[in-house]
Order: C-alpha cells, then structure tokens, then sequence
C-alpha cells in the first residue's frame, strides 16, 4: 500500500466516523467497514490471488479502495456495486483520488440483478456489505457465481449478528463450504468453498 493510498484511507475512516457518528436514521449513515475488516478482506483477495472480486456495497468506496489495492496486486479487476446515486458518484471520485480507479468497475445498481446477471463459476471472492436481510435472497445466485474455492465475505457479522443468522445458518448448512467467523472489527463470516 503506498502513501497516497493509505492516507485517502485514513481520510475516509475519519470522515465516515464524523460523518455517521451523530446520525439515528441508518441508512443515511455511510457505514464504512473498519479498517480492520477491510485489512482482513484484502489479504483474502491477496491469498487467494482472487482475479475477479465483486463487491455489494460500495458506500463511498472505503471497502473498495482496500480491495483495488489488492486485486491491483493480484493482476484482477473489482466490481462494486451501489444503488444510491450520490454514493456512486462519491466511490468514484475517492477511487481516483487513492490512485486505484484504473482496477474497478462501479456499478449503479440493485445487488440481486447485478448477482443474477454475473456468470456462472466467474467470481473468486465475494463481499457483502449491504442490506443484511437480503443475503438470504442472494444466496442462490451467490452460489452460482462462486469458482471452487471461492469466498464469500460478509461484515458486521458480530454487530448485527441476529441480521446475519439466517445466512450464516444457510452457509452452515451447506456441506461443501467450510465457514468461520472472525472476530476483527465488527466481525467477519467466511464461507470458502471446498469443492
């Protein structure tokens, strides 16, 4: 990670801090990952030399930049998508202040059409960063979509833990995905498939 980067980084971790930190209505809240979370996510990229990284949940790029980085490092691209306009605007404009826009494509959209819309057995890593109680609706498609050995990664699994039960049951479930939770930020599920 080079200087510009981490310090567009440290911009928009404050930023969001300040920015969310007096606000009630959630969804008027940026609600970026932590750092934490984030640092997680990219070695995932890194280790799993992920080529094809796609992200729902973009806010104002925070998450996406950390994953430009490391798709930047593996040779891959990035699709991030977000479905209100503003943030769009703003995920761009700090994907090309960090120097990492060259790596992402940033999709205006609905995270279910865009999932509906991908590949079968094109994706190498997975983030979900959106609206919790729709993860159970994805998973079809996110099964579809995922190459073998591929992760899903999903945050806020320990702070909104009762909104990520049912998905979490849902990959438990599931015999050829070995799941794990992490206790980093605010917590993150993994689900690599095996087979």
């Amino acid at each position: 990670m080079d200087d510009q980067l981490a310090r567009v980084l440290d911009d928009l971790h404050r930023e969001g801090r300040s920015h969310d930190g007096p606000l009630a209505d959630r969804l008027r809240r940026l609600r970026n990952m932590t750092p934490d979370a984030a640092r997680l996510i990219a070695t995932l990229i890194r280790a799993r030399r992920a080529t094809s990284v796609l992200e729902i949940g973009t806010s104002n790029g925070y998450s996406a930049i950390w994953c430009a980085d490391a798709v930047r490092d593996t040779g891959g691209r990035l699709t991030t998508v977000e479905i209100d306009g503003a943030r769009v605007t703003a995920a761009l404009a700090n994907l090309e202040r960090a120097g990492v826009r060259e790596h992402v494509d940033v999709v205006h959209g609905d995270g279910a059409e865009v999932l509906a819309g991908t590949p079968d057995t094109s994706v190498d890593l997975v983030v979900l960063d959106a609206e919790r109680p729709a993860y159970v609706d994805y998973w079809p498609q996110l099964r579809r979509i995922l190459k073998p050995y591929g992760i899903v990664a999903v945050d806020n699994a320990v702070s909104h833990r009762e909104q990520v039960a049912a998905f979490r049951e849902l990959l438990t479930a599931e015999q050829e995905f070995a799941v794990d939770l992490h206790q980093i930020g605010d917590g993150v599920l993994t689900a690599i498939r095996l087979r």
